[in-house]
């Protein structure tokens, strides 16, 4: 017996100790399991106390009379699937008649606290199927990408949601998106992440940032074009424009509209054209677009009103043509302004990483998702990185991007320099690539100085 007793306290404490120090192990090893049994034997009673069960039908009542037996209870939602992930459970349930999925995402925090958990969220699959995402701890506390995502052109992981899915960036659904954030906030970082996952794949990036380049110029081997001042970024959303209207003219010649063409193979963007005639997309990333709308005198003034229409015209214009915006800033309101608000109801996605105020948030969520508002201003300033992302549909969710330090980003960007397309009407724009002089291998010291 003494030994059976070790063996458990042994157990005990490294589940203590993994709770503490991994949650993620813990999680993996003893938490699914604890959890999923904790679910299935408090699963009815938890259910008729957050009053999401039905009265039994009148069949049931009638039989019962009819046989003799003890009336049935209340019936709770019939469980399809419970499935363990790496960061929770995901449980997919069957509405009763008369129940909605309403019922069920007002009741997720009084979920999470009868099942013990750290979240729970839900969202209706279709008529009747709702499946509520738990996680069993907080994954946004130290974020962990998992080795294998759902992979797609255009479509890249940049984020984790605090229901543990991956938050994808995708391009093709949504061609355009404004990211907001405050000094230190993390904007910079989720920034990195979006070009380290863009430069294994086969796309331009051009990059805008006038804070001297100090953000994107250390990334400049994998660009194919930079500006780091308002002037330069002129005239390069001038040749971006002239590039959108040459993919343009190269759709119209390839559109296949003659009667004896099938449908599917009719061209209206670069992704119906075929893989030898097709363009190479680009993404176009300004960094802090305040720099960009700022004047101080006329000629300034022309200049900025030059930027801002180049802007929206690659906003309405530019999706067919494969040209994609990430607009990052402090703030983006009407302050900045003709043209800015014109601009920003282009951009369908969402982020908002810690602001300083509220005016700030409704900048980014007043238009699209309310509710987001709220959420964004309540990121607390030690979890940087944090942020609140939402699009035109209105939903909205809380997100982390992993930690990348500039050093790892440079080195991806390297490793993928020779994936960097060369357009012709950006050649002018390519940076200047400085000399690397190879770092010598250390030399070992002699036996005798070593001694």
């Amino acid at each position: 017996m003494t030994w059976l007793l070790a063996v458990v306290l042994l157990v005990v404490a490294t589940a203590l100790v993994l709770r503490w120090r991994r949650p993620a192990w813990y999680w993996l090893t003893f938490g699914v399991t604890l959890a999923a049994l904790r679910i299935l034997i408090h699963y009815g009673s938890v259910m008729d106390a957050c009053g999401l069960t039905v009265p039994p039908s009148r069949w049931r009542l009638r039989l019962a009379r009819m046989t003799n037996r003890d009336m049935p209870g209340p019936r709770a939602p019939r469980i399809l699937r419970l499935k363990p992930t790496r960061t929770g459970l995901v449980l997919r349930i069957k509405l009763r008649p008369g129940q909605d999925a309403f019922d069920v995402a007002a009741s997720t925090d009084r979920l999470r606290h009868s099942f013990a958990l750290y979240g729970v969220s839900s969202r209706e699959l279709r008529s009747g199927v709702v499946e509520l995402r738990m996680t069993g701890y907080d994954v946004l506390k130290k974020v962990h990408m998992p080795a294998k995502t759902d992979l797609a052109p255009m479509r890249i992981p940049v984020a984790l949601r605090e229901d543990g899915a991956v938050h994808y960036r995708d391009y093709r659904a949504i061609p355009h998106a404004l990211t907001l954030g405050a000094t230190e906030s993390g904007k910079s970082v989720y920034l990195r992440n979006l070009v380290a996952e863009l430069a294994p794949r086969d796309v331009a990036l051009v990059g805008i940032d006038c804070k001297q380049g100090v953000e994107l110029f250390p990334l400049a081997r994998r660009f194919s074009a930079l500006a780091d001042n308002p002037d330069t970024a002129a005239e390069l959303l001038d040749a971006l424009v002239d590039h959108m209207e040459g993919v343009y003219q190269t759709i119209r010649a390839h559109q296949g509209v003659a009667s004896g063409i099938p449908d599917a193979e009719i061209a209206a963007d670069i992704w119906d054209l075929p893989k030898d005639l097709r363009p190479v997309p680009i993404v176009v990333l300004v960094d802090e677009v305040a720099e960009l709308a700022l004047y101080a005198n006329k000629i300034e003034e022309k200049r900025r009103d030059r930027i801002i229409t180049a802007l929206v015209r690659l906003a309405q214009l530019g999706r067919a043509a494969g040209v994609y915006l990430e607009i990052c800033g402090q703030r983006f309101g009407s302050e900045l302004g003709k043209g800015i608000t014109m601009l920003r109801a282009q951009l369908s996605g969402r982020t908002a990483h810690r602001v300083n105020d509220e005016s700030s948030a409704n900048m980014a969520f007043g238009d699209i998702a309310p509710d987001a508002v709220l959420a964004a201003i309540s990121i607390p300033a030690d979890m940087k990185g944090v942020a609140i992302s939402g699009d035109s549909t209105g939903g909205w969710s809380r997100i982390r991007a992993p930690h990348l330090s500039l050093r790892k980003a440079v080195n991806i960007c390297n490793r993928h320099a020779k994936r960097t397309p060369d357009l012709p009407e950006l050649a002018p724009f390519r940076p200047v690539l400085p000399h690397l002089k190879p770092i010598p291998a250390p030399t070992s010291k002699p036996a005798a100085a070593a001694a």
